[in-house]
């Protein structure tokens, strides 16, 4: 299961979607509430325990096991939410250039940003996202008019995560895109999550010579990495 990071959708993973169905692979690719195609459920409402609970209730819903689960960026905070509750599930955990959170974090607190500086009353909920860097101009073609502006509860909800994720029994993949890409606003955030999963046997960890947009502009090297998981 594929799970995309903010502004985005299901789409962003289609090149990767393809390569790993031809390869014989179910894949899954559930877009979070009020984002990407489902942008009409978008409110204030809308948060992290709410796209949580899109990837729990896929897992649930689909009776998936043995699931190969990857969070992409924001999706990092997602499934590290999920697993509590389909951990047992889950067969390998893969943060794609994505946040590693320890519970009580937020995407905000990861970022050193304080609750005043982004939910003070009047602000607004929705969050516009940065300028993205893609390889191919026929993908930023199609991904741009995509993007969809995101709920900021997103970002300040915390995560609840009452294990590390060192103490589940899955195996678990950090993947660091380390091309500089000065759009990617969580690079300080990503970098300590790769300290963190170089530094510990209980993860294994790659670096790929991209930017962050990791399965629009390198697809192949992706869909190729996870196989090899598989």
């Amino acid at each position: 299961m594929l799970v995309h990071g903010a502004w985005g959708g299901a789409h962003g993973f289609r090149h990767v979607r393809r390569a790993l169905r031809e390869a014989g692979h179910e894949v899954f690719t559930p877009s979070l509430t009020g984002i990407g195609e489902r942008v009409h459920l978008a409110s204030p409402q809308v948060g992290l325990t709410t796209h949580v609970t899109d990837v729990v209730n896929t897992v649930l819903y689909e009776d998936l096991t043995e699931v190969v689960l990857l969070g992409f960026s924001y999706g990092g905070m997602v499934v590290s939410g999920a697993v509590d509750h389909i951990g047992d599930r889950v067969a390998a955990l893969v943060l794609l250039d994505a946040f590693l959170p320890a519970d009580g974090d937020t995407v905000h607190g990861l970022l050193g940003r304080t609750v005043a500086d982004t939910a003070a009353p009047g602000r607004p909920w929705l969050v516009d996202g940065p300028v993205r860097a893609y390889d191919d101009p026929a993908e930023a073609a199609f991904s741009v008019p995509r993007r969809t502006p995101q709920p900021v509860r997103c970002f300040t909800e915390p995560v609840q995560l009452p294990r590390p994720l060192e103490d589940f029994p899955f195996s678990r993949t950090y993947v660091r895109a380390t091309e500089p890409d000065p759009e990617a606003i969580g690079n300080a955030a990503f970098d300590a999550a790769a300290v963190r999963a170089r530094t510990s046997p209980a993860w294994r960890y790659i670096e790929l010579a991209t930017t962050h947009l990791v399965a629009q502009n390198r697809p192949a090297d992706l869909a190729r990495l996870l196989l090899e998981l598989t």
